[in-house]
């Protein structure tokens, strides 16, 4: 894990702000082939209603487009951008080289593809100084533009589809295990040595365990939300899922207090139901009509549930087109299959 320089004007404790005196916000981003998107992402950044000092750290990694160009090109034009390289082009690499260069008292984590709404900062700062918390943050607001994507933003955000994590499905503000993207005290991000390099993927998590581990609090509210883009098909939603779960295997690895029933249930579903099948296969192959039915118990019980609550889901969705409807159960499934074989497998390490 990095270690970084203070920032100028900290002190020991969490810093509290006043109206004569709003904190230098840093908002850093990791980059990668995010040519078509990164000056309107940096545009909104920039345009936000917030009142103190601003300024954006982008961190570049190795890109098959034109991302580093049009980045110097920014920086070039605007004082307020400033890029850095990250030469690995891993997510947690390029994190921590953006807070090595930040100036900030804050920083807020933006990725290329989130869209954040003009009084983001705003209220990331002003929870930061009410709630006394390290980080916060706030909803994964998925949203789609076909109708793939509305049913798997329709799955994101359901209690079926991802469990009860109050950013996916939105809930009260108060402390959490983890938030969406986050704002940070910088003093918190040096406290716990910044982000895990060996993280490749669920490097939020892993950051926010330290950081309560360290006697810091996260907090969610849902004041604060930005729009997330689902991925655009089964098999990138299918690749998403599975690097989910091997990852979350081995923040389990590492912490094995860390474990919950939540995240078992995806893996103990994909087990039940491969077992099942095979009874019921085998009960069939034999001619034994009482082991194949205890045997497709599980994948028919399996079954139902995901019909049903892709019903319930598709019901609350009125907006939803009946082809996206139908696209439901099949989302539910490769989100709980690949993620629950992505635990199973394990053998998440860096590259």
């Amino acid at each position: 894990m990095a270690r970084f320089a203070p920032a100028p004007n900290l002190r020991d404790g969490a810093v509290s702000w006043t109206s004569s005196h709003q904190p230098i916000v840093s908002v850093i981003m990791p980059v990668i082939n995010e040519e078509r998107h990164l000056q309107h992402a940096i545009d909104q950044i920039l345009s936000q209603n917030y009142s103190g000092p601003l300024e954006v750290i982008v961190a570049v990694g190795p890109s098959r487009d034109r991302t580093a160009a049009v980045a110097a090109e920014i920086a070039a034009r605007e004082d307020r951008v400033r890029v850095v390289e990250n030469p690995s082009g891993k997510t947690p690499s390029g994190l921590n080289a953006a807070i090595e260069a930040a100036t900030g008292e804050v920083i807020v984590r933006v990725d290329g593809h989130a869209m954040i709404p003009d009084n983001y900062v705003a209220v990331a700062v002003d929870t930061l100084q009410t709630s006394g918390a390290d980080n916060v943050g706030g909803i994964m607001n998925a949203e789609g533009t076909t109708d793939f994507e509305h049913a798997v933003a329709r799955a994101m955000t359901s209690r079926f589809g991802v469990g009860g994590a109050a950013f996916h499905v939105g809930g009260v503000a108060g402390p959490a295990l983890t938030v969406y993207l986050g704002c940070f005290r910088r003093e918190a991000l040096e406290r716990v040595g910044g982000y895990d390099i060996t993280m490749e993927r669920a490097q939020d998590w892993e950051m926010n365990l330290r950081i309560r581990q360290t006697g810091g609090t996260v907090w969610f509210t849902p004041d604060l939300k930005v729009t997330y883009r689902p991925r655009p098909s089964l098999g990138a939603l299918a690749r998403q899922y599975h690097d989910y779960g091997r990852w979350r295997r081995e923040v389990a690895s590492r912490h094995p207090d860390t474990i919950s029933l939540r995240y078992l249930a995806a893996p103990v579903a994909v087990t039940g139901v491969t077992i099942g099948a095979l009874i019921g296969f085998l009960g069939l192959f034999l001619g034994i009509t009482w082991v194949a039915a205890i045997g497709f118990a599980a994948p028919i019980g399996y079954l139902f549930i995901d019909l049903s609550a892709s019903v319930f889901a598709a019901a609350a969705s009125p907006r939803l087109t009946l082809r996206a409807a139908l696209l439901l159960p099949a989302i539910y499934a490769t989100m709980h299959a690949c993620w629950g074989w992505g635990f199973l497998r394990g053998g998440a390490r860096p590259s």
